[in-house]
């Protein structure tokens, strides 16, 4: 029961449901619960349609086959998603029709870059786009469990060098860098295009020279006495803000 190691876990309930409404033919094999029977039904029966395998096994194996004791009762495993390049030049309809895309640059925990997508999907955004940062966390077992579906609910991107492309961005996207001092509001920014949110790593921020591809930087002013926010709940409430 060990799984391959070219296959990516998707862990619970929402994350499979979400992989198999839009990627069903990259799902290999399903794994569940007798708990989990009548949720996993419909999925046992796309991949029977596939000749593809699947199997209710006990709790202790589900966690040996999901890595973790976090698997909801339900997990499967699926070809690694494909992330193409972003081309400035022919920016997708994802991009252009929503008011907000978060681009992340550096952000290396895997649970942060699944709990951005879970909110970016909750509030409306169509898209996300990863920098080439190495620090930059990729689609993982735990990216794709901490999101609840949300990574799969977003087309995704990559840009190899961001601060190129943030400039050639411009005018169809307003670009936005999320920083810890010195922004503005973000009701301050104007609004007419639509808004590349842009979020930096946990510990250092934005490169320079990613905040300074941006037109705007904008910082959220603490109410209270803790000056700062983990980088999710940051991306959660400027999308929001954004959103109008």
């Amino acid at each position: 029961m060990t799984p391959r190691l070219d296959l990516d876990r998707h862990c619970g309930p929402a994350a499979v449901a979400a992989l198999f409404a839009r990627r069903p033919q990259d799902v290999q094999r399903l794994f569940h619960t007798a708990e989990r029977r009548r949720e996993a039904g419909p999925h046992c029966a796309v991949l029977a349609r596939m000749r593809r395998p699947y199997r209710e096994v006990p709790a202790a194996d589900l966690a040996r086959i999901a890595g973790t004791q976090h698997h909801g009762g339900l997990v499967a495993l699926a070809l690694p998603r494909a992330v193409p390049a972003l081309d400035p030049a022919r920016l997708p309809d994802s991009l252009r029709q929503a008011r907000v895309t978060p681009v992340l640059d550096g952000i290396g925990n895997p649970h942060n870059l699944g709990a951005i997508a879970r909110s970016a999907a909750f509030l409306g955004c169509r898209a996300m786009v990863l920098s080439g940062d190495p620090r930059q966390a990729g689609l993982s077992d735990a990216a794709f469990r901490t999101s609840e579906g949300g990574l799969e609910a977003l087309d995704l991107y990559r840009a190899a060098d961001l601060p190129v492309v943030l400039r050639a961005l411009a005018p169809a996207m307003t670009t936005v860098a999320a920083v810890a001092r010195g922004g503005v509001p973000p009701a301050a920014v104007p609004c007419g295009a639509p808004v590349a949110l842009v979020l930096g790593n946990e510990e250092t921020g934005l490169p320079p020279a990613t905040a300074a591809a941006c037109a705007w930087r904008v910082t959220l002013a603490p109410a209270g006495p803790v000056e700062s926010l983990n980088v999710s709940v940051a991306a959660a409430l400027l999308i929001q803000a954004f959103r109008g």
